[in-house]
């Protein structure tokens, strides 16, 4: 009996290694010989048991679907064959001389003989998937295992690889479709009649037994219990990188839960557990490069009835390359993708979260894009092919912006601006050099949960009081705000209250206290804002705050502060003045972790239990980063502040 190669999924591949010899005795399943392409690494498995009686391929060989490998003698059957070979003789003869009749007729016409061939979906591991993407259409010349559809699964999804050559004559699904394995994706017209064509339409007979067996072996065989080693499955890749770690250390996990998401260049899977239990152990890492067998988890399974397991994983049949084992030889592909790639750890982990098929990855890795910046053509915000293009050429395209504004844009995270030449057109206006500068420092608010505690403050005495001051203020050529009262109050209220003053430690578990009050105040110039700082100020009287503010303003309208004017600060005030406005939420300047808004005062109605008095109302808003400091311990803070600027004289008690 001849043993043939069974469809691997691959127009051709090389044989690697012969695993047995003539006149070995072989059984069903035996791996015979080891087949190798550019996709995987398969054991062809013996579909008759006998004896080796002729090896028909050497090392280094090229075949493909139904080329013979080997010739097996059974025991019980050569008295069959024996008998029946007379009477085969003539079947035979005929047989042969009409292959030899058809053959020639393609070989008179090898550029003219053509044919349709119909693609379908191959065994893809679940019974039902959804055409997520079509990524050819008709007229396009295909080459064998180019990509066709994209399949998707709440498992997995796939890229699905043309197993002819030719030109796409039709797409007969699209995007949505429900589809399983045999539904026919596309028709392609091969030319020249060769082997590559014609391999859809001859049915791998020997692999149809090998299901059956596979599901006789699920049969519950055992219970296990105890710790349980969870490892990466044949992926049908030689290396993937795991994008998500599904599960924590603790956590209690079902038999086919989802453990992790390990992803390649072909196909992004959820890798389930074999067992239920909980889990004891994590072995891996984001990004981590793993292979077949490394192990994943560790769980403490709970004794459940488990199936026996595969000893020869080699005997399932094999109609999609990525579901073929792999081999340590399939190293070299994969290291050629890696090293292609022009992108850092950290943006390929920003990548994994993005919603794109694994060629849409791969294209990225290999021009080195973020994904997140991509806009997203696709349904359910799926990256397509064309965004990444489109991304690309705009970014080739566009005028060279300053460093500073490409560093704010990495940091923030937004997609690239949609092209607005269909609504009228645009131009661009540079910024200037100072809002450059400001744009990283302000991305950092990206990452600080911040909260606003509003407040008014009854100022009207103090108000009152500034007004019998700023004549001899004036005098001395000093200008005397309320701006000078609101740092002074602020600095006494920091030594009380020094956590406003101190900043997140980088191990985020301890508050760093600073032992003096530097105060940054911000200040409107033509060019942007600035935050030059005031040192000290709880050690300074109010005209002495109220000088420096000055100095401090016509420096920073002048463009003379120097980098130590701007440095140092751990808290800040930012006041609208006179320009408008009720109330507003300031940003948190990290490494800071509070800032004081202060909106130009109103005169409002106040109840004073038997009428309503006018008084002069300024409104606080302060924001916080609530890593550190409390919605309660704000709210105090800014209540102990409207009373120290409603009475001014409570900072000499």
């Amino acid at each position: 009996m001849q043993i043939t190669t069974p469809d691997i999924g691959v127009d051709k591949a090389t044989v690697a290694e012969i695993l047995v010899k003539v006149g070995d005795t072989i059984a069903v399943d035996d791996s015979i010989v080891l087949l190798e392409s550019d996709k995987a690494s398969v054991e062809v498995p013996s579909t008759s048991a006998g004896v080796v009686k002729r090896i028909a391929v050497a090392e280094g060989d090229e075949v493909s679907e139904g080329a013979v490998l080997i010739e097996v003698e059974s025991a019980d059957a050569t008295a069959t064959e024996a008998a029946v070979a007379p009477a085969q003789e003539p079947a035979k003869a005929q047989a042969a001389a009409e292959v030899k009749t058809e053959s020639a007729a393609p070989a008179a016409s090898t550029n003219t003989a053509s044919q349709t061939v119909e693609v379908k979906v191959p065994d893809i591991g679940v019974e039902k998937a959804l055409v997520g993407e079509v990524l050819v259409k008709a007229g396009d010349e295909i080459a064998v295992d180019d990509s066709i559809v994209v399949v998707e699964s709440d498992k997995a999804t796939v890229e699905v690889p043309s197993t002819v050559a030719g030109t796409v004559e039709s797409v007969v699904v699209k995007e949505g479709d429900s589809v399983k394995e045999g539904v026919v994706l596309i028709t392609v017209k091969t030319v020249g009649g060769s082997a590559s064509s014609t391999a859809p339409s001859v049915e791998a007979t020997p692999q149809q037994t090998a299901p059956v067996k596979a599901q006789e072996q699920e049969q519950p065989v055992a219970t296990q219990s105890g710790k349980v080693e969870v490892t990466v499955p044949d992926l049908g890749v030689d290396k993937a990188t795991i994008s998500e770690i599904l599960v924590n250390v603790g956590d209690r996990v079902e038999k086919d839960q989802s453990l992790c998401v390990a992803e390649s260049d072909k196909a992004s899977v959820e890798v389930p557990s074999t067992v239920a239990g909980v889990v004891s152990a994590i072995h891996v890492e984001l990004n981590q490069s793993v292979t077949q067998g490394t192990a994943l988890v560790t769980i403490e399974a709970e004794g459940q009835a488990t199936p026996a397991p595969q000893a020869k994983p080699a005997s399932e049949p094999a109609p999609v390359a990525a579901q073929a084992p792999v081999t340590a030889s399939a190293k070299e592909a994969t290291v050629a993708v890696d090293s292609g790639e022009k992108l850092s750890k950290a943006q390929q982990a920003e990548n994994a979260k993005v919603y794109a098929g694994p060629a849409v990855r791969k294209l990225a890795r290999e021009l080195g894009v973020v994904l997140s910046q991509v806009q997203a053509s696709g349904p359910h915000a799926r990256v397509m092919k064309d965004d990444v293009f489109a991304f690309v050429k705009a970014k080739l395209t566009a005028p060279q912006a300053a460093p500073q504004a490409a560093v704010a844009q990495v940091a923030s995270g937004l997609p690239a601006l949609p092209d607005f030449s269909a609504f009228g057109g645009s131009e661009i206006a540079p910024m200037t050099r100072l809002q450059q500068v400001s744009v990283p420092q302000l991305s950092l608010n990206n990452f600080i949960p911040q909260v606003t505690q509003f407040d008014l403050a009854d100022i009207t005495e103090l108000e009152a009081w500034r007004g019998e001051l700023k004549g001899k203020f004036k005098q001395d050529g000093i200008s005397l705000t309320i701006l000078a009262f609101i740092a002074k109050a602020v600095a006494f209220l920091l030594k009380e209250e020094p956590y406003f003053a101190g900043h997140l430690a980088d191990d985020q578990k301890s508050v760093v206290l600073r032992k003096e009050i530097h105060m940054g105040i911000a200040v409107a110039t033509p060019d942007g804002l600035t935050v030059p700082v005031l040192r000290n100020p709880d050690q300074k009287s109010i005209k002495q705050i109220a000088i420096e503010l000055g100095e401090l303003s016509k420096k920073a309208r002048d463009k003379k502060l120097s980098p130590k004017d701007l440095q140092g600060a751990n808290f800040t005030i930012t006041s609208l003045g006179s320009i408008g406005g009720t109330a507003f939420t300031p940003l948190v300047n990290w490494p800071q972790v509070a800032i004081l808004g202060i909106s130009p005062a109103t005169m409002q109605p106040v109840w004073n239990g038997s009428g309503f008095d006018p008084k002069l109302m300024l409104p606080l808003s302060l924001s916080y980063d609530h890593r550190v400091i409390n919605g309660a311990d704000a709210a105090r803070f800014t209540n102990k502040l409207t009373k120290l600027l409603s009475d001014i004289r409570n900072i000499l008690l």
